[in-house]
């Protein structure tokens, strides 16, 4: 089965719907909730063995609902997957790897990669001016983590840091202020 995440294709082994629905049929028309082990949702799983699904209302909602739900194990296992083949997790130490982060209720995967292409983008937009709130909303990324990947750009030598009359900290990356005046020899 090939699933699409994003921009992200994921072909092997999915969880199939046939399966789960079998799952939900031999448990007892869900009462018992092997399809919910299935799904790996263990904690609900022994929920339903202990209540015989919710007194029934479990049951059926898994009927109505199971398709969806294969639908998003698939979805999530592809990310994992995803995520294990281009660097882990990472968290946001170092920006070493991928982080999840939410971006209009999806969970995608951020790299280092595009967050420092969205700190380019907002640098050309602003004639090289990038602040940590711009490059959080433009990167879907924590404000404390945007701050952190400009202050590495600084300490590397790719941006300059300021602070504005305001008291603002900005970055500054100067092949984006318009500042052509001469060239030094090399």
């Amino acid at each position: 089965m090939i699933a699409k995440v994003g921009g992200f294709v994921y072909n092997g082994v999915m969880f199939s719907k046939l399966f789960a629905y079998f799952l939900w049929l031999i448990s007892g028309f869900g009462w018992f909730g092997f399809h919910r082990f299935y799904l790996r949702k263990p904690f609900t799983g022994i929920l339903w063995i202990l209540t015989g699904g919710l007194g029934g209302i479990g049951s059926i909602y898994d009927l109505l609902t199971l398709g969806l739900q294969v639908d998003r194990a698939n979805m999530e296992q592809a990310l994992l997957n995803h995520a294990r083949m281009h660097g882990g997790y990472g968290g946001l130490g170092g920006f070493g790897g991928s982080r999840y982060a939410e971006d209009a209720g999806a969970r995608i995967i951020r790299s280092k990669a595009d967050i420092e292409r969205a700190a380019l983008r907002v640098a050309k937009a602003n004639r090289g001016v990038v602040s940590a709130p711009e490059l959080a909303l433009e990167a879907g990324i924590e404000m404390d983590a945007a701050k952190q990947f400009l202050e590495e750009l600084a300490k590397k030598g790719h941006a300059e840091m300021r602070v504005r009359q305001n008291g603002t900290l900005v970055f500054i990356i100067s092949e984006f202020t318009g500042d052509d005046e001469g060239f030094a020899d090399i």
